[in-house]
């Protein structure tokens, strides 16, 4: 397997101008999903799996499940800070340094119980909020950008699946022994 196809197994994640009511209905339920998924892959993970990377300079495994929490953690506080100030400039975070905190040596059951916590509630309220709130927009302090709601939810839909299938590839590196 070639390493764009390790790095985006899924395909990169390629931004549409804006998003139809079915289709952000259709992300919603692709991150209300996700943790369930998830935790169904890695069931059956060996010690070593978890330590496994999913290409040679990627994360392992462990990490990967971590890093998800940690990602989705900071696209709902994004959220909230869209939803309750104009146009904020949100906060970035150096994602490869939190993907070598101490806790993420720690068993990744940990992040997918908080995972799956999170996401009912995220999925909650982007269940609740207006077709109004869907066109609001924070700015990211990299980029400079202006980042709709809308297409927010669409990134966290590609994101959860393009490292489940991260995880796929360590689960599929079992079957090979």
């Amino acid at each position: 397997m070639n390493d764009d196809k390790l790095r985006y197994p899924i395909g990169k994640f390629f931004p549409q101008p804006a998003y139809t009511l079915e289709e952000v209905q259709s992300n919603i339920i692709r991150i209300e999903e996700l943790p369930a998924k998830m935790e169904a892959l890695v069931e059956n993970f060996e010690t070593e799996q978890w330590d496994t990377k999913y290409r040679e300079d990627g994360w392992t495994a462990r990490q990967v499940v971590h890093h998800i929490a940690d990602s989705h953690l900071n696209s709902y506080v994004r959220f909230k800070w869209t939803l309750t100030e104009s146009t904020p400039l949100i906060k970035a975070y150096d994602e490869k340094a939190w993907a070598e905190t101490p806790e993420t040596k720690l068993d990744p059951s940990i992040s997918i119980v908080f995972l799956k916590a999170l996401h009912v509630k995220w999925t909650a309220l982007l269940k609740l909020i207006t077709e109004e709130d869907l066109k609001k927009e924070f700015i990211h302090p990299d980029t400079k950008k202006n980042v709709p709601l809308d297409r927010l939810i669409a990134l966290y839909a590609w994101h959860g699946e393009h490292h489940l299938g991260h995880l796929k590839i360590v689960a599929a590196k079992r079957i090979q022994r």
